[in-house]
């Protein structure tokens, strides 16, 4: 069934009462001890999305006796879309909690949908991971259409070198990535080398720390086997190369956040930057 559109008072109305809400729990975050409101309903409380199923989401404390812990929970009618990355203001339940209100973002990643409007998919980004490998075989074009569209979205961009550990028996190949590559740090962009088979992740936990990151690039470039290298219990399905086209298959299903042991978080979709390349 269609959203139902709303007048400007009643969306004015609608925003004075989520502002109300975010006042309120920043009021109740400050006192000992949170009142309740309720048995069937905690405390309104700040809390992050990791992870959205539809019309539930999964958000983790952020203040609170539960903080660190996950929850589902349902969305309040006429929010606006929610995103994994999105901060909200939120009340446990049993066994559900519903969101409440949502905070201003600082950043938004968006796509188009199949009407041409644009859709958020993940927010509140410090920085864009631009994943390449060695195989499948990466084009300066695609990877400047990532660095503009990152640009675009005032969001730093990243350019991270995986799957290094194919060019150690292939000195062609390696020269090949070398002269793909020399142009970017003259104008200023950083770049990361990693391979999850051969180690070598020092330089980019460093770079992730205290920062949240999304990782993108094009499928069988190694994303998901990255998250696996960095948190083993995410366990993510890693999909191969396909033997006659050499490209990767699609794995992941939804946008995820992981919180990382150096203090960052990292958001991994395996298209997340197909909307703003406009595919």
């Amino acid at each position: 069934m269609a959203k139902r559109r709303l007048n400007r008072r009643q969306a004015w109305r609608i925003k004075k009462i989520q502002d109300e809400r975010i006042a309120r729990a920043e009021r109740k975050a400050a006192l000992p001890e949170p009142p309740e409101t309720g048995a069937d309903l905690g405390p309104e409380q700040r809390g992050l999305i990791i992870a959205h199923y539809g019309t539930q989401v999964e958000v983790e404390a952020l203040e609170g006796p539960h903080r660190g812990q996950t929850w589902r929970a349902h969305l309040r009618a006429n929010l606006d879309s929610l995103v994994t990355g999105d901060q909200v203001i939120w009340c446990e339940g049993d066994p559900t909690g519903v969101i409440v209100a949502q905070l201003e973002r600082k950043s938004v990643l968006s796509r188009p949908d199949p009407y041409g409007k644009l859709k958020p998919v993940a927010a509140n980004i410090d920085q864009i991971m631009v994943v390449i490998a060695p195989l499948p075989e990466p084009h300066a074009m695609l990877i400047d259409r990532y660095l503009v569209a990152a640009e675009t979205v005032n969001i730093e961009p990243v350019i991270l070198l995986n799957k290094t550990d194919l060019l150690a028996t292939d000195p062609a190949l390696q020269q090949q990535m070398d002269d793909l590559l020399a142009i970017y740090p003259t104008l200023g962009y950083r770049i990361l080398h990693t391979s999850s088979k051969a180690g070598g992740l020092e330089e980019l936990h460093a770079a992730l720390r205290e920062r949240t990151s999304v990782f993108v690039g094009q499928s069988g470039v190694g994303k998901s086997s990255l998250v696996n290298a960095l948190l083993p219990e995410a366990d993510l399905r890693v999909g191969s190369l396909s033997e006659t086209t050499s490209k990767g298959v699609h794995t992941t299903t939804t946008a995820q956040l992981f919180q990382l042991p150096s203090g960052g978080s990292l958001i991994d979709w395996d298209d997340s930057f197909a909307f703003l390349l406009g595919n």
